[in-house]
């Protein structure tokens, strides 16, 4: 089942998680939107974060799920972004590579079946 997200970064530039080699390094909606989606899409960010985790082993690999369909559209509002994101992967994998990106600047404004 598909999935559509409606969310909001209040403030877009401090959008950015605790660790510079998963955060955001994208500027704009468009941007934001298209780093958003490769993340959603493949498994280069889940990589990435997994590969400094103490135990890499460890690490369930249903968090590296992806959804090579997922779409992400962006809208700039001043310094806010407003995203809308369709996928499939579960609410728990999308929110776990949204924390990698955004830190806690975001916030979930919506959910709906796509």
């Amino acid at each position: 089942m598909r999935t559509r997200y409606y969310l909001t970064l209040p403030d877009a530039e401090r959008a950015r998680g605790s660790d510079a080699d998963t955060a955001f390094h994208a500027h704009g909606a468009e941007a934001l939107a298209q780093e958003l989606q490769d993340a959603l899409r493949g498994d280069a960010l889940f990589q990435r974060w997994r590969s400094k985790q103490p135990d890499p082993e460890a690490v369930d690999p249903a968090f590296g799920a992806t959804d090579p369909s997922a779409q992400v559209s962006g809208q700039q509002r001043d310094l806010q972004v407003d995203l809308v994101a369709t996928t499939s992967l579960p609410g728990p994998v999308f929110k776990q590579r949204l924390r990698l990106l955004a830190g806690t600047g975001w916030k979930l404004t919506d959910v709906k079946g796509a």
